[in-house]
């Protein structure tokens, strides 16, 4: 977490000369994160390297959110030759440590979180790409190619790719496209000192699809778990106040099983091609969660594949089912 080399020369640009870095975090990506403090003033660095990655999504959805009365960080200062973005610094009070300390805030917290997207649901979507097929295709194919190779499994890519034809399509054919976050949950919501406002972060992968998406991140969470109880009344919630009935509980499963399905794949992958085994960890929750939505009915040509394809004691860890 050394700062990068043309950090000192962007700081100056900025305005910030002689500003103290401090590492603040990195992520699944490659992008990394650098606190800049100057006495009584700080900001958050964000180091996006090129090729790799590209600032300008992160930057135009930022500004797209905070146009329409959402708390995404300001833009302080840019350099896209070498990644560097400058950002407000919406401190370290993340939802996730919130609740973890004080349980009580739990629902208070999760019912904001539920009625940030449902502000978002009623802007029409930004002009960015689609969440089309093909890419919900590609996502929910990662488990197949990183996941059941990792742990030992010849399976049946074909009818696995037309199984989610089958429940995706309509779906995806019956709603009108809205910003969808990507990556909406605990860790990327902040509290904000004085604001009743949930601050935004990690939206640089937005993209026009279903509102279900969001609400699936935030209430399956591959990073804590959401108590089935508090995740049924969240989804009541979000469908009592946009009039949503039972096709939105369809479209909530079958994404949640795509988006689960993805993840399991993303997250072995980190751990077989990046070096980063802590992700393999986390998939059993992502599994249980997976599992649950491949419960209802409108999941059963994906259900079936499953049994047929992959057995419940493989089913986990693939680091721990590899024995590696």
């Amino acid at each position: 977490m050394n700062p990068p080399a043309a950090a000192p020369d962007f700081l100056i640009a900025a305005g910030w000369e002689g500003a103290e870095i401090r590492p603040l975090a990195g992520d699944a990506s490659f992008r990394r994160y650098f606190r800049v403090v100057d006495h009584d003033r700080s900001a958050v660095l964000m180091d996006a390297p090129p090729p790799h990655e590209d600032p300008r999504p992160f930057i135009a959805i930022a500004r797209w959110l905070s146009e329409r009365g959402f708390a995404a960080p300001r833009i302080l200062h840019e350099d896209l030759a070498n990644g560097l973005v400058l950002i407000e610094d919406f401190g370290d009070a993340r939802m996730r440590e919130t609740v973890e300390a004080a349980p009580e805030s739990e629902l208070r917290l999760y019912e904001a979180a539920v009625d940030l997207l449902v502000r978002l649901g009623g802007h029409s979507a930004a002009d960015i790409r689609a969440y089309t097929l093909a890419e919900y295709q590609r996502e929910a194919g990662l488990l197949a190619e990183w996941y059941c190779p990792a742990v030992g499994l010849d399976v049946d890519a074909q009818a696995y790719a037309q199984a989610w034809d089958e429940v995706l399509a309509p779906v995806l054919a019956g709603h009108t496209p809205v910003t969808v976050l990507r990556d909406y949950h605990v860790e990327n919501i902040m509290l904000i000192e004085g604001s009743e406002n949930l601050g935004l972060l990690d939206f640089q992968d937005a993209l026009q699809g279903h509102p279900a998406y969001d609400l699936v991140s935030l209430l399956q969470d591959a990073r804590r778990d959401v108590p089935l109880a508090l995740e049924t009344a969240m989804l009541d919630r979000y469908k009592r106040i946009t009039g949503e009935g039972d096709a939105f509980d369809v479209a909530y499963h079958v994404l949640g099983a795509q988006r689960n399905a993805k993840i399991v794949g993303i997250f072995t992958r980190l751990w077989k091609r990046d070096g980063k085994p802590r992700y393999a960890g986390l998939c059993p929750r992502v599994w249980t969660y997976l599992e649950r939505d491949l419960a209802h009915p409108a999941l059963k040509p994906v259900a079936d594949w499953f049994d047929a394809n992959v057995p419940s004691e493989m089913r986990g860890d693939p680091m721990t089912i590899a024995g590696a």
